[in-house]
């Protein structure tokens, strides 16, 4: 199958091409020239770079109709680092994504799914399921739950299928330097205090590799609309926080309660994931514990 991925360098892009490139398939990665590749490097050249910007279709048109891709999993989205839930750049993101939906359904493309977040929903309710109701706390879940609306009248309309992995935590090689786990990583490899919250928050997360083979998942089933990428199991931050802790042999080095709780952090939230599990057969490959030590010896590998 050709499968052309969007976001292609992203944490979560390269390790879904990383994915469907061991499955056998003829995989093409969507980034910009400017992008770093470093996440990429290892697949090159399994996985056939194509350089153009999502902003701009005109960029890579071309080179999309050379393709025709059967199936497009797009990942492509602004995600800097304490900037993307406020930023008005979700906005220029969903008029991109219908674009290249559109022009990908003009191609003859057979299947579309795109990359949401459990932020959609109204995380009030903790357990959340795909009929959980959704709420628009920010532009970035407001634009992710939009697109995941428009990309369903798309495909009413153009008879392409589409599908919606709805995101909750993950953790793992490649991650940005300064979120949860590689954060706590690092600090404790370098012999220096590692600072969090008091860890009472309750979350899902699940290894990188582990949403990539999901999401793989149901690309390549029938299922349609929302369909939520979470382990099932709920997990407090301060059990992961001591667990990389004890792992390492550094406990005496965490801080937990020495940064503050944010006031819009939500309390519980955690992924009900039966339709996925049920509809496809996945199933993790990681346990937590077994998924932060191979974390740890990425990092670890990196000094």
């Amino acid at each position: 199958m050709r499968v052309l991925v969007t976001g292609a360098a992203g944490f979560i892009g390269a390790h879904i091409v990383a994915h469907i490139v061991g499955e056998g398939h003829e995989v093409y990665a969507l980034v910009r020239q400017s992008t770093d590749l470093s996440r990429l490097q290892a697949l090159a050249p399994a996985a056939r770079l194509v350089y153009g910007d999502l902003l701009d279709l005109a960029t890579f048109d071309e080179q999309l109709q050379a393709i025709a891709p059967e199936l497009v999993i797009h990942c492509g989205w602004y995600v800097a680092p304490g900037k993307y839930l406020l930023s008005e750049a979700n906005f220029d993101f969903v008029e991109a994504s219908v674009r290249l939906a559109r022009r990908l359904a003009s191609l003859g493309c057979r299947r579309f799914v795109g990359l949401g977040t459990c932020f959609e929903y109204d995380t009030s309710y903790g357990y959340l399921a795909e009929t959980t109701p959704t709420r628009s706390a920010s532009p970035y879940a407001a634009s992710k739950l939009a697109l995941q609306m428009l990309l369903e009248q798309v495909g009413a309309l153009s008879g392409m299928e589409t599908a919606w992995a709805r995101i909750f935590y993950q953790y793992g090689p490649f991650e940005q330097a300064q979120r949860l786990v590689p954060s706590i990583i690092q600090n404790l490899l370098a012999g220096q205090p590692a600072r969090s919250t008091g860890g009472e928050q309750t979350r899902d997360f699940l290894h990188i590799a582990d949403v990539a083979s999901a999401v793989w998942a149901i690309a390549d089933s029938q299922l349609r609309g929302p369909v939520n990428v979470g382990s099932g199991q709920p997990v407090s931050v301060r059990d992961i926080v001591t667990t990389i802790g004890a792992i390492l042999d550094r406990a005496d080095l965490l801080q937990l309660g020495a940064i503050p709780y944010s006031p819009s952090d939500p309390w519980f939230i955690c992924a009900n994931n039966r339709l996925l599990v049920q509809s496809t057969g996945w199933a993790p490959r990681y346990t937590l514990e077994d998924g932060l030590r191979q974390t740890i010896a990425w990092w670890q590998h990196q000094q």
